[in-house]
Formats: C-alpha cells, sequence, structure tokens
C-alpha cells in the first residue's frame, strides 16, 4: 500500500502515519495542502488517500476534484473537522469514499482504513 497524506497539520499527518505503519504501510508521502500534494500524486501513485477539508493554497474538495479527474477509483478518506450534511454531501459527489471527522482516536482511523481498504477491493 502506498498512502498520500495529505494534511497541513504535520501533528495529524504523525499520528496517520503510525496508523499506517501499524498496517503495514511502508511507503508514506507527506504533503502540506492540495497544490503540493498535486505535484507529487503522478510520480508516486497511491493507493490510498487521506484527505483534509482546509488547507492553503488548495484545499481538500479543489483537491478532490482535480484528482478524481485523472483517477476515479484510487480510496481517499476526507479526514476533516467539517460535518455539515451539505458539505458531506458535496465531497460524496465528487468522489471522497469516507470520512472521519477529526478529532479521532488511532483506532477509530485503522478501523476506517480497513473498511474503505476492504469496500475498494470488493468493488475492483
Amino acid at each position: 500500500m502506498r498512502a498520500l497524506l495529505i494534511d497541513d497539520s504535520k501533528t495529524t499527518r504523525r499520528i496517520q502515519r503510525g496508523v499506517l505503519e501499524e498496517l503495514g504501510c511502508t511507503e508514506i508521502e507527506e504533503a502540506a495542502d492540495g497544490q503540493d500534494a498535486m505535484s507529487r500524486v503522478s510520480a508516486f501513485q497511491p493507493t490510498l488517500i487521506l484527505l483534509d477539508w482546509y488547507m492553503p493554497n488548495m484545499d481538500g474538495l479543489a483537491f478532490l476534484k482535480a484528482f478524481r479527474k485523472q483517477d476515479s477509483t484510487t480510496p481517499i478518506i476526507m479526514v476533516t473537522t467539517e460535518a455539515g450534511k451539505s458539505r458531506v454531501i458535496e465531497a460524496i459527489r465528487s468522489g471522497v469514499n469516507n470520512f472521519i471527522i477529526k478529532p479521532f482516536t488511532p483506532d477509530e482511523l485503522r478501523e476506517r482504513i480497513t473498511s474503505t481498504l476492504e469496500r475498494a477491493s470488493a468493488q475492483a
């Protein structure tokens, strides 16, 4: 598994990295915003993306929409404080596969990653 962590919070990326490493992921790339991620995504070719909503330069929703134009299958989990129904619906329509609301525990993130990957492999 190759995971791309897109979040302007270094602390959040560190927690995500720890959970992914526990799950056996050894290839992890980090980006501080959507623009940074867009410059890395083609070369890295992630098999999972953890994506924050609110970031400078390019927010998560803008990244999601741009990324989905080139890749419709890579699982993306939105990791955010945004829980408003209309915003969640907008993200789902734009192609996000799952959500986890901050703050989260490592166990909650582990469960969300596992269930998202299981659904993605069942659809493949």
